[in-house]
């Protein structure tokens, strides 16, 4: 009698929706953590599925503004309740039934649970492996090569595309989009200016090529720092804010500006009722500014070319990246809420501490 296969049996953790959020930054009423348990035996893992040990997770806004049960504009699918949420993510695969993967293949997912382990499709996978080589680590893939860097690469080369010699501005400047989109558009040779929320992030994107920047938290009004600092007008303008801050930057737009909408963190914790109006629209119309809105999901296409020339940049140090690394799937509740309290520099990440 031959001895019977022992089967290993993996715990997890995973976070869920236990009720929507409508307004304020979620809490554990909302947002709670749930264990269950993964087969690795080969007869448990689904026909082409692979199972993969998450290793990063990215923390973004926008998953703040789907956890309200409302659909309010954004047009991205809300969170159901008891659902798994899911963001963009890195993991290893540990095992695979899906002829294109091998254990050991490290893969990024756009939907990848906020969990520790989990068994997934290959459809919910980028590409079949990455291999990041000298100077890309792990980070970068969720942060320059991720959600951040590509969404300021569209606003910049594919959505608003401003000259060289162009004064632009960008909010939330040291967040994940607004480093990136700082650096781009000094590539291209703009003046660059931002706003952030302390001082300490104002000299962090000096010393990562902002011509300038002020802590708006630190400001007489909106309105006198745009005066100070944008004293030749704003011709683009990024805006990650939303609310007071966008209707003061329409009173600063040169003729034909444009200004891309890339976020509203601002507004994102409020009821669209109790959210700040723009009283200044007509300046678009004297000025014949263009504002515009867009969602990289419409731009799939173009990931490939934006991958190629953020891989070239980082190679030639010309595009640097900061993280705010938590540790542990458990803080994700911290981490998403510090999103709205201007205590991060730079992309905000969970790094799991699964064992295997």
């Amino acid at each position: 009698m031959g001895s019977q296969e022992k089967v290993e049996t993996i715990e997890s953790r995973e976070w869920y929706l236990a009720a929507h959020a409508p307004e304020g930054v979620p809490t554990s009423d909302h947002l709670k953590l749930r264990t269950f348990s993964i087969s690795l035996a080969d007869e448990s893992i689904h026909e082409n599925h692979v199972v993969v040990k998450i290793l990063y997770i990215s923390v973004d806004p926008y998953l703040r503004a789907i956890m309200t049960g409302i659909d309010d504009g954004l047009c991205l699918p809300q969170f159901q309740i008891n659902q798994v949420i899911f963001s963009y993510g890195i993991g290893r695969v540990i095992r695979s039934k899906e002829s294109n993967y091998s254990g050991g293949d490290f893969v990024p997912s756009p939907v990848m649970p906020v969990a520790e382990y989990s068994m997934v499709q290959p459809s919910q996978l980028r590409f079949k492996n990455i291999d990041p080589g000298p100077g890309i680590p792990f980070t970068d893939y969720l942060s320059t090569l991720g959600v951040a860097g590509y969404a300021a690469w569209v606003a910049l080369k594919m959505i608003g595309n401003p000259k060289p010699g162009s004064n632009v501005f960008i909010s939330a400047a040291a967040g994940g989009v607004g480093m990136h989109a700082g650096q781009l558009a000094k590539l291209k040779g703009c003046n660059v200016i931002g706003s952030t929320g302390t001082d300490e992030k104002v000299e962090l994107l000096k010393e990562i090529g902002y011509d300038d920047a002020f802590n708006y938290n630190a400001s007489e009004s909106f309105d006198a720092a745009l005066s100070k600092y944008c004293p030749d007008g704003i011709d683009f303008y990024l805006d990650n804010v939303g609310g007071k801050m966008l209707e003061a930057v329409l009173n600063h737009v040169n003729h034909k500006a444009h200004i891309v909408l890339c976020g509203m963190i601002s507004q994102y914790n409020k009821v669209w009722k109790e959210r700040d109006g723009i009283r200044n629209l007509l300046n678009m119309v004297g000025k014949e500014v263009k504002m515009e809105g867009y969602l990289m999901s419409s731009l799939d296409h173009r990931f490939g070319d934006f991958t190629k020339e953020m891989e070239t940049y980082i190679k030639q140090g010309k595009i640097i990246s900061k993280h705010v690394i938590y540790n542990g799937i458990e803080s994700f509740l911290e981490s998403l809420g510090s999103m709205f309290s201007s205590s991060n520099i730079g992309k905000v990440l969970i790094q799991s501490r699964n064992k295997i």
